[in-house]
């Protein structure tokens, strides 16, 4: 029996025919089903989605999910990222689990001011999901594959950073 056997199949581009538009069409869906349509908890606070800017009538975190480059404007569909779109949701519904083997952590960036975040890395499952905190509530940022080893690296440093930095008086 599966371990993770609560994280669903990914929806694959072949199976809606090689087809974009009914492949986005359907990517969408899953997207609002589980985070607009329905208003998940985590640790007790309401998740929300960046909505603005948006783009075609959906949101600025549904694009961030399914696509990936450096700028807003020269961003680019990833299949491995619009593959995976059920998986946020149940991802951060078990990552607390006992023996999920899920890691959450929270750090912070300094760009655009401060920016306060908590990461929850399915590692065996190479996926990562960002969420922003703010006051009241968290937004789902993103969420996406990491396979680069640089990336696993710096993950895995952060987290230890932040599990040695709770441990210390």
């Amino acid at each position: 029996m599966c371990r993770y056997n609560w994280l669903p199949d990914l929806v694959l581009f072949e199976e809606y025919g090689n087809n974009w538009d009914e492949y986005l069409r359907i990517l969408y869906e899953w997207y609002a089903e589980d985070f607009i349509n329905s208003k998940p908890i985590f640790r007790n606070r309401s998740l929300g989605v960046k909505r603005l800017p948006l783009a075609r009538n959906k949101e600025a975190t549904f694009w961030h999910i399914i696509q990936e480059g450096d700028s807003e404007t020269e961003k680019i569909p990833d299949f491995r990222r619009c593959e995976r779109i059920r998986w946020p949701k149940p991802i951060i519904e078990h990552c607390e689990e006992t023996n999920s083997g899920i890691k959450v952590w929270e750090n912070e960036r300094h760009k655009n001011g401060i920016q306060r975040n908590i990461l929850i890395w399915f590692e065996q499952k190479e996926y990562l999901v960002v969420l922003r905190k703010r006051t009241g509530y968290n937004l789902f940022w993103t969420g996406y594959p990491v396979v680069k080893e640089r990336t696993k690296q710096n993950l895995e440093r952060d987290y230890q950073d932040y599990k040695n930095k709770q441990a210390s008086p």
